[in-house]
């Protein structure tokens, strides 16, 4: 249920059944039923608000063996994940939308949506067989059931079909940025996940259309939150192939260039699925997740870190965009 009162709540659904319905009353009652779903805010003078966009590496050696990488690593990331964190408590979100990608855990392998919406009043992790590899105890973060569904109903009528999950579970893509953004679970989370592993996979420029319109749904929900955007997984990595001890330097600083010239047409031209494929297979186009959310954004971005860390089996880069779109 809602925690403010909004269309689909138990009391705007309370009503004296009477012996006999006239037809008016019972086109009254079909309506009800189809708005029942969409869960609009009671509230139309309050205006929702894109607050912050930022982007990390989701690997699960950042929790679950973060001491095997180098000491200079280590304090660049405990530096960065807290400047992120810094500035994610200055733009006062009052929710956080994740997207991240689904490794193959909420959905069978010949059935992978392109996107997927979290809609759960309360999101639990990390799942249990991941609890060990990450190094983490079970979280608990509250959700927003409400603008979940707004998202998925609206993204429909933009022609986006994005399957929903009641209840979603969690491994490393949710969970390490969790962590270390949100881990008094202060801030509402709505997740998201895509498919970067099974073909079709979205191109960039999918991504990047995917995330104009996931920026208009936001911004049209008819309640006072505010929204930050942040996107999870790459940089370059290749999980369990044979470059599983491998990271694409020079990829990554071309692509973190890319984000701090600003340039979204210049990306968007060169970073295509077979040069992310190219820089490790099955991992790096993660970084659709970014694009998502760099269509959120203008301008350049600002990169907090990168560290080649092949001991966290990843490429691993925190950044913050400055200028909403």
């Amino acid at each position: 249920m809602c925690r403010r009162s909004c269309a689909c709540s138990s009391a705007t659904r309370r009503t004296a059944t009477p012996a006999r319905r006239s037809s008016a009353t019972g086109a009254r009652s079909r309506r009800r039923r189809r708005r029942r779903w969409s869960c609009r805010p009671a509230w139309s003078d309050a205006v929702a608000e894109l607050v912050a966009a930022m982007a990390m590496t989701h690997s699960p050696g950042l929790t679950g063996w973060f001491t095997r990488a180098s000491e200079d690593y280590q304090q660049q990331a405990r530096r960065a994940t807290a400047e992120m964190r810094r500035r994610l408590e200055a733009a006062r979100p009052d929710v956080l939308v994740m997207f991240s990608n689904d490794h193959l855990l909420n959905w069978p392998i010949n059935n992978v949506p392109e996107y997927t919406v979290g809609i759960a009043d309360e999101h639990v992790g990390p799942a249990d067989w991941f609890d060990e590899w990450l190094g983490m105890e079970k979280y608990r973060v509250p959700g927003h059931s409400a603008l979940a569904r707004f998202i998925v109903n609206e993204g429909a009528r933009r022609r986006l079909a994005l399957a929903w999950l009641g209840e979603m579970q969690f491994d490393d893509g949710i969970s390490v940025p969790t962590h270390y953004l949100n881990p008094d679970a202060r801030f509402r989370l709505i997740p998201i996940t895509m498919n970067c592993t099974v073909p079709p996979i979205p191109t960039p420029a999918r991504a990047y259309e995917v995330g104009r319109a996931m920026r208009d749904i936001l911004n049209a929900w008819p309640g006072p939150e505010r929204i930050a955007v942040v996107a999870t997984g790459g940089l370059s990595h290749e999980p369990g192939g044979p470059r599983y001890f491998w990271v694409d330097e020079e990829f990554d600083r071309w692509f973190l260039d890319l984000l701090k010239r600003g340039d979204h047409e210049a990306l968007l031209a060169e970073c295509t699925l077979e040069r992310m494929e190219a820089a490790g297979s099955g991992g790096t186009a993660e970084l659709l997740a970014w694009i998502v959310a760099l269509a959120c954004t203008r301008g350049p971005a600002d990169v907090l870190a990168y560290m080649p860390a092949i001991a966290w089996r990843s490429g691993t880069g925190m950044v913050v965009w400055n200028e909403l779109a």
